[in-house]
């Protein structure tokens, strides 16, 4: 595979050893429509108990094993869907069964509507005495906790079935933006030096990885004129998911969709706000990068394509075996079985998708379910970017296979709160490990700080600043105000003005747009949890870069606990209080210990 490909192989051309296990999840296409058939067929087996709940422990035992079934095999359904669709968006079989996945998850909803009404009915004495009592119901004290701190924001069984239904239509929308941006958006390709380069999801960033500055401006605005063709219907329908946000929010009583948010996972709201003072308080810190960047590079004026620019002539490449193995020996003070695990993952189990195809969807991800691989969509393209990429999933797929091994499959989920500490925690300690076992290798130091950046800029620059941008949004709504595309993407285009500072060159018109780029914005104030993430998860590592070793065993400890227990109670047992602002200064801290060295290496 080489780093810059001007056109993209088919999906046929990968080699089956670089495409992730679908077969481990259903043999063949046959069995998934089977398996769907059987949920339509095993919903009365789950309906029969409404009304009954109350009868007592035993009957609630037999309701709760009959939708973990149904939930469970449900959950393997849209799986292996998504991940059809995900490698290629133009198969439209594919597609279909993703809209099936979603039609049949909806009628899941409304069939198990009826049990936290029923359940918050019984009464919290009751229920905690059957947990005691009925050995099958002993793993759901947590849950009973947490559905009675929900319980005000909890509704009817006639408005909770309606919810449920809801939910496949209310949800269309991010399906509406997926189709636009993954099937038919079409972008200008990058012409330069009589070379074409075809400007894709799967190929911008390396475009923007290039050391041509011409293919990365032609890659940059081609792209953003991509969106910018289509930003009055990418706003209204936008516009829509936050109104859904703002609808979800009044329907269950809660004063804002912020609070919404971050209630579900016991999160206050001082969390967010810290977050987003602390990011404008340290804001001087990301202006000193862009001018030191700014003079590395030798040029009068910086431009957002310039952000990913490399700043050394020959950055080594890192093929993705090499990168399984250096993030194995960063990640070795976590324990044996925790590399083993990953490594056959890796390069047995096939849990990566590895290489960018015609039709394969933007950006990576870590998904699967309690009975399948922690599996990984990504496009490697062989350099440190890539392998950071590799890690930071690998981070998440971890997180999943030692919560399913060690919880029942109630627990084995984790809030996004927490799952953004295990991916940036495995970046942290994977380039932690470089650089000190290369301390004197100038090049490989300077291009693992350009890896950090760019991840820092990602995580620690971009994803608050959207964060900034969803919360001005979704206010502007609640106020019953018009959003339109100029609106947004003149927001947008004042965070990043304030963000730059006076080094950067913006273009309001571009980088305006970014907003429409990224998808986790249909899953409202999610972008923050990366902030909050790479903060813990820096404010981890480095404990355990110190040497603690106590500090390795509480991390796999959480990694381990799922969603057994609140996302700030399990990060508190692994050593972080994300309730105060420390743990973004500490990382705040790192950033510009980083961005001194590539100062002094440069100078």
């Amino acid at each position: 595979m080489t780093t810059l490909k001007t056109a993209l192989p088919a999906r046929s051309d990968i080699p089956k050893e670089y495409t992730w296990n679908a077969e481990s999840v259903f043999p063949i296409r046959a069995d998934w429509e089977a398996a769907a058939k059987s949920i339509i067929a095993d919903l009365p087996s789950v309906a029969q108990y409404k009304g009954r709940l109350a009868e007592g422990a035993l009957v609630l035992a037999d309701y709760m094993d009959a939708a973990d079934k149904l939930m469970r095999l449900l959950g393997k359904v849209y799986v292996y869907a998504s991940m059809s669709s995900a490698v290629d968006t133009a198969d439209t079989e594919a597609m279909s069964m993703l809209g099936q996945a979603g039609g049949l998850y909806g009628q899941a909803l409304a069939a198990i509507s009826f049990s936290d009404p029923e359940l918050l009915a019984i009464g919290r004495e009751t229920l905690e005495g059957w947990v005691k009592a009925e050995p099958r119901l002993a793993i759901y004290g947590q849950y009973v906790d947490n559905l009675f701190r929900l319980q005000a924001h909890v509704r009817s069984a006639e408005v909770e079935e309606v919810m449920g239904l809801a939910s496949d239509p209310m949800d269309s929308v991010y399906t509406t933006y997926s189709q636009l941006a993954n099937a038919d958006l079409k972008f200008a390709p990058v012409n330069v030096g009589g070379q074409t380069y075809e400007v894709a999801q799967g190929s911008i960033n390396t475009l923007l990885d290039n050391p041509d500055r011409e293919v990365r401006r032609q890659g940059w605005e081609n792209y953003a004129d991509g969106y910018l063709g289509f930003k009055n219907t990418i706003a209204a329908n936008y516009a829509a998911s936050l109104k859904m946000d703002v609808f979800r929010a009044r329907v269950r009583g809660y004063g804002s969709s912020l609070e919404a948010s971050l209630y579900n996972d016991n999160v206050p709201q001082a969390v967010f706000r810290n977050l987003m003072d602390t990011f404008k308080r340290n804001l001087p810190t990301w202006h000193k990068y862009w001018a030191v960047k700014r003079r590395v590079m030798g040029y009068d004026s910086l431009h957002t394509y310039d952000v990913w620019a490399p700043m050394v002539k020959d950055e080594p490449g890192v093929p993705y075996p090499k990168a399984v193995d250096w993030i194995c020996e960063g990640l070795k003070p976590l324990g044996d079985d925790y590399v083993s695990a990953m490594r056959r993952g890796c390069l047995q189990d096939r849990w990566v998708d590895v290489y960018p195809n015609q039709g394969k969807r933007q950006g990576a991800f870590s998904s699967g379910v309690h009975d399948t691989f922690p599996f990984i969509m990504m496009s490697y393209d062989d350099n440190l970017g890539a392998m950071s990429t590799l890690a930071h999933e690998l981070g998440h797929s971890m997180h999943s296979y030692l919560a399913r091994k060690n919880q029942p499959a109630a627990y084995s989920g984790y809030t996004l709160f927490v799952a953004e500490v295990a991916s940036n925690f495995n970046q942290a300690m994977t380039r932690a490990h470089l650089m000190r076992q290369y301390p004197d290798d100038r090049t490989l130091q300077i291009a693992l700080i350009q890896e950090a950046m760019s991840n820092f800029h990602r995580y620690f620059f971009i994803m608050p600043t959207l964060a900034r941008f969803e919360l001005e949004m979704h206010e502007r709504v609640e106020q019953g105000r018009g959003v339109t595309s100029q609106d947004m993407n003149a927001l947008m285009a004042d965070l990043y003005a304030e963000g730059y500072g006076d080094t950067m060159t913006l273009d309001r018109e571009r980088d305006g747009i970014t907003w429409a780029t990224f998808g986790h914005l249909y899953s409202a104030f999610y972008v923050y949890q990366y902030a909050t993430g790479i903060s813990a998860a820096h404010a981890l590592s480095e404990q355990i870069l110190a040497g603690d070793t106590d500090a390795a065993k509480r991390y796999v400890e959480f990694l381990s606990m799922g969603s057994s227990q609140y996302p700030l109670d399990a990060l508190k047992h692994a050593g972080v209080d994300m309730t105060s602002p420390e743990a973004v200064e500490t990382t705040f801290g790192v950033l510009a210990r980083y961005v001194d060295r590539l100062d002094e290496l440069t100078q």
